[in-house]
């Protein structure tokens, strides 16, 4: 298969590519696009056969549900019940946005691929020109997972989509680099609680203060069991991890991290492995390794939000086969990045 590239402005999204694309949806096949989060892969999430392919292309388990992208809440009223005066009032706040709510889904209208099994279906608005114009021109739900082989990092560019998935799917819309760069928020509501299933670029201050009184918030999210369907994407399977094994090193005092990741990154060096290390810019010098990668700034966790994926992806780049990552508050977009962190390192964490 060869894959198709549209390349567009996010700010003045090409009409006729997009309307190229929108008609590619329609039609049954592949197309992965920019949104504010990461690149997406979408396909009609109405086509089984449409949506069949992007777990295909992905290599994703079956019982992993996927989200579906809109570009109009008038939209809601075909795939789901009737939302509830504190869902509404989180749509208001967050819509377009970084933020997932799963619903009751209308028995026989979305493929059962797509709620892999669950009476309940994931939908957002994303806030990015290219994926509402695109969505808007298909006129159709879209199922859209991110963009990468499973397992791997998000991609954040269309390159690293083409990285993963080059010849596996129809298309590719480049819009350029996605701005949060961390998937979305997912929340589902349950009586008088909001339960985040998964944090994302939307934070748990956030939701509170966009909360109705009377409804609390419910952060911690257990993972599901081997037998249990995931109600989320990302709860229950290793995800966006580099090829090289990934080690946290957290603690309250930041110069101990660094000692025990300088001491982590010799005792590597001694067995012969290539060596990397996540940093922060605040202390890109204080750690060698064979590749170091800075990922934004402890001073501002929303940078670190967008720079984790392409820095993870950049030590398979660099071939590294030993990586010591440090940690970062789990304040704010924090608790995002160091979720996502925890998944990459398949929980490995080293406290000092």
């Amino acid at each position: 298969m060869e894959t198709k590239i549209w390349k567009t402005d996010a700010a003045q999204p090409a009409a006729q590519a997009l309307q190229e694309a929108a008609s590619w949806l329609r039609t049954g096949r592949t197309v992965a696009f920019p949104t504010e989060t990461v690149y997406g892969l979408g396909a009609d999430a109405r086509n089984t056969e449409a949506v069949s392919a992007i777990f295909a292309a992905k290599g994703r388990p079956s019982d992993n549900p996927l989200i579906v992208h809109i570009a109009d809440r008038s939209q809601l009223a075909e795939l789901t019940a009737p939302p509830e005066e504190a869902v509404l009032r989180l749509m208001d706040a967050f819509w377009p946005g970084p933020l997932t709510i799963v619903l009751p889904a209308r028995p026989g209208v979305l493929s059962p691929l797509v709620t892999a099994g669950l009476s309940s279906v994931g939908v957002r608005m994303p806030d990015h020109p290219v994926a509402l114009a695109l969505i808007a021109a298909a006129g159709c739900p879209v199922a859209a997972p991110s963009a990468n082989r499973s397992g791997r990092p998000s991609p954040t560019q269309a390159a690293h989509v083409l990285r993963d998935l080059d010849g596996r799917i129809d298309g590719v819309v480049d819009g350029g680099t996605a701005g949060v760069g961390l998937e979305s928020t997912v929340v589902e509501l349950a009586g008088d609680a909001l339960h985040v299933l998964r944090p994302g670029g939307v934070t748990a201050g956030e939701l509170r203060r966009a909360l109705p009184a009377g409804v609390r918030l419910v952060e911690a999210v257990e993972a599901p069991t081997a037998q249990e369907t995931p109600r989320a994407p990302g709860m229950k399977y290793a995800h966006y991890a580099p090829r090289g094994q990934l080690t946290i090193v957290q603690g309250a005092d930041r110069q101990q991290v660094l000692a025990r990741m300088r001491r982590e990154l010799e005792a590597a060096r001694a067995r012969g492995e290539r060596t990397g290390a996540l940093v922060f810019a605040e202390h890109a010098d204080a750690v060698q390794a064979d590749h170091a990668a800075v990922c934004g700034r402890l001073s501002d966790l929303a940078s670190v939000g967008r720079e984790l994926y392409a820095a993870l992806r950049s030590f398979d780049e660099a071939d590294a086969t030993f990586i010591v990552a440090e940690a970062c508050p789990e304040e704010g977009i924090g608790a995002a990045v160091m979720n996502r962190l925890r998944k990459a390192a398949s929980g490995r964490i080293l406290q000092v």
